[in-house]
């Protein structure tokens, strides 16, 4: 079973590498831990004074290396697990890239995490979990990170 497993860096993608763990055999199971980056468009007016805009490269090199840090730590875990795990980084906008790279790899499920944004937030920024499984070819596992309670 091929399984791409989409982390973000965030406490919902440790849940869901989680969730792989415990509920997935690792024999036979290949697992794709990927991380899509959303790209950067820097668009800096004439009138700036030089050296005033922010260091572009320096942005991405520190995103690029956030996202390396969450593939790994992912791999890692699921590694130690006895899980035959690679690992990628693709750029692109984050829903189209899963799907896309699910596509290409051919994957039979598709594991992620949801923030579980609700109201004006998920109008805005939208479900990337929904979407992706409105939109995948395949089976779609969409974990939630246990909600923190509240001390009264």
């Amino acid at each position: 079973m091929k399984i791409l497993l989409a982390v973000d860096g965030s406490e919902f993608s440790q849940a869901a590498t989680q969730a792989l763990v415990s509920q997935a055999r690792p024999e036979g199971a290949e697992v794709l831990v990927l991380r899509v980056v959303e790209p950067h468009i820097f668009s800096i007016p004439p009138q700036m004074a030089p050296g005033y805009a922010p260091d572009q490269d320096e942005i991405i090199k520190e995103e690029l290396r956030h996202a390396q840090e969450s593939v790994n730590q992912a791999g890692q875990v699921l590694r130690s697990a006895g899980f035959n795990v690679s690992t990628r980084i693709v750029e692109a906008e984050a829903r189209t890239g899963i799907l896309d790279v699910a596509v290409e790899w051919r994957a039979d499920l598709i594991v992620l995490g949801s923030h579980g944004r609700k109201g004006l937030q998920r109008f805005l920024i939208g479900s990337i979990a929904e979407f992706v499984a409105r939109h995948a070819d395949c089976s779609v596992e969409i974990v939630r990170a246990p909600r923190k309670r509240k001390e009264t």
